[in-house]
């Protein structure tokens, strides 16, 4: 009866565990979408489900609104310290410097968007919360003022919780100090866009981030001075729905456009393109017979 019989040898599948990272994935804290990491990143940090523009770094909108090869750092030598002698400040910036890179708050550089020169300026929200210091106010003036000596357009890529309070009175002054570059760069009739980003407030939001000649925001974006709830017990009423975000501000008429962050690039280019009196090069096309 073996002849009949065909004997199996039990056969184990080869298997192999296959290990997955664990910052493979990224969850949109607005809907709780869970996607690939990778899929935000093409999508510039934006949730694909819902639309939530999550933080992007100030290195990659650096990245976003320079052509390839063409950015420059300038003033990175400035460091803030502590005139003051505030307690534990010092300590301070020394791990914020190990955190975020040693520019402090904001990137000021050179560079070119669609080959036409540029000066931007883009803070930077892991250092001290983007705080404005001497350093970011000094920063942004000589930007401005090398604006207006070049005529070169300037954009500002806003974020921070304010003035640094660390530095008093000093970081206060920033306002004036900026506004007053501004103003030269205003004179010799050279454009300035300023761009908010979540969060932009305090005195960065009473003083250079909204006195841009075109003032455009991400979608979302928290923008304002003091915070909703020092404001409702100041005033003793309840704020409306969306109160401080972009969207809120565009209706309201103090913003001039809220912009996907995937299309900030092209906006930005064509608004310089304009303010610049500069005309759009028409492809040649071909004659057709």
């Amino acid at each position: 009866m073996a002849w009949f019989k065909k004997e199996r040898k039990p056969r184990t599948a080869p298997r192999e565990r296959l290990e997955i990272p664990v910052d493979a994935w990224e969850k949109c804290e607005s809907c709780g979408h869970i996607d690939i990491r990778e899929k935000f990143q093409k999508a510039f940090n934006v949730c694909p489900e819902c639309g939530t523009h999550k933080r992007f770094t100030a290195e990659e909108y650096v990245e976003l609104l320079t052509d390839e090869g063409s950015w420059r750092e300038l003033y990175g030598d400035l460091k803030s310290t502590d005139p003051l002698q505030f307690e534990h400040y010092a300590d301070r910036l020394v791990a914020a410097q190990k955190k975020a890179g040693p520019s402090d708050a904001i990137y000021t550089g050179t560079g070119k968007l669609d080959t036409r020169p540029l000066h931007l300026g883009v803070m930077n929200f892991r250092f001290m919360g983007g705080s404005m210091g001497s350093v970011v106010g000094e920063k942004i003036a000589r930007l401005a003022r090398r604006s207006a000596d070049k005529r070169v357009p300037m954009v500002l890529v806003c974020t921070s919780g304010g003035a640094r309070m660390q530095e008093g009175a000093l970081s206060l002054m920033q306002m004036a100090k900026t506004s007053s570059a501004i103003s030269l760069m205003k004179q010799a009739a050279v454009p300035y866009i300023s761009i908010l980003t979540d969060p932009t407030t305090g005195g960065v939001s009473a003083s250079f981030a909204m006195q841009g000649d075109v003032i455009l925001a991400e979608p979302g974006a928290v923008i304002g001075f003091a915070g909703q709830r020092v404001i409702k017990q100041t005033i003793g009423q309840d704020l409306p729905e969306g109160f401080q975000t972009a969207e809120f501000l565009l209706e309201k008429g103090q913003i001039d456009d809220v912009v996907p962050r995937a299309s900030l690039r092209e906006t930005t280019s064509r608004l310089l393109r304009h303010m610049s009196g500069q005309k759009l090069k028409q492809r040649a096309t071909p004659d057709v017979a």
